[in-house]
Formats: structure tokens, sequence, C-alpha cells
């Protein structure tokens, strides 16, 4: 499994592999349903840190927090113990102060979860909205992808 971009039909498309351990399952072996979500939020952060703007660097440099705002998800199939997961993030939408971005966790190609994440760009000291910086926002535009 390898992590970072490949080439889509109209973009990039970043993968970050996750491998299920027990302390993300059930007594079951079947992975916790918000435990799917840690997983899409590393994903993320680990574009973000791809594209050259690591979580930490945004605060320090900029002021400037990403925080998920609303979040739609469809659980498809179950994850289990052990399972070697591809999860994807895709930025479908990037506007002044917020990000839309499409998520999807796969095994082996087929799809388990879906979702699409909101994500708010917040002044780190106020937590109030507030602009991306024009050069992330420029640089986020290449990135976006539309249509499916």
């Amino acid at each position: 499994m390898n992590a970072g971009p490949t080439a889509g039909a109209a973009g990039l498309v970043f993968e970050w592999p996750v491998r299920v351990y027990w302390e993300d399952t059930d007594a079951g072996g079947v992975v916790y349903h918000a435990q799917y979500l840690a997983f899409m939020e590393r994903a993320r952060s680990e574009w973000m840190r791809a594209i050259g703007h690591g979580q930490e660097l945004l605060r320090e440099r900029d002021g400037l927090v990403f925080v998920v705002r609303a979040m739609q998800v469809d659980f498809r199939a179950p994850a289990r113990l052990d399972d070697a997961l591809s999860v994807s993030v895709e930025l479908r939408e990037c506007r002044r102060a917020s990000l839309v971005l499409k998520q999807e966790i796969r095994r082996d190609g087929a799809l388990l979860v879906d979702g699409e994440v909101r994500i708010a760009a917040l002044l780190a000291q106020t937590f109030r909205p507030c602009p991306l910086p024009p050069a992330l926002y420029e640089q986020l535009k290449l990135h976006e992808r539309t249509g499916d």
C-alpha cells in the first residue's frame, strides 16, 4: 500500500495506508464506527503535510487551524482486525474560508466507508472564521477536483 497522491481523471487523489489494530476494534474484531473518523482525520492531516502545510506549521506561521464543521458518512461494509486499508482524500471544493473533501476507506479496492467532510478555517487564538492566506488558497485551488 503506497501513501501519497495518485492521478485521477480530473486531478489528484491522496491515499494514506492504515492497518487495523486491536485498539481500533470491538470485542468481535470489527472496527468500531468512530475509529473510521480517526482514520479519515489522519489522512487529512497527512494530505496537508504532503502539500507542504502541516497543521502545526499553519497554526504557528499563519495563526490558522482547520476544524470539522460537518460530516456525512456512509458505512457500507466492516473492516476487521489486521486489515490493510487505504484512506483517500479528494479536495472537491476550496472556498475562501472552508474546504469540502470527499473521503473513502477501502480494503483491496472494495469501498467500506465514504463521506463528505466540510472543513472551516479558524483563527487559532479566537476560533472565529477567517479567510485562508492567499498563497494557501491558490495552492489548494490547484488540488481541487470537481466531478465524479
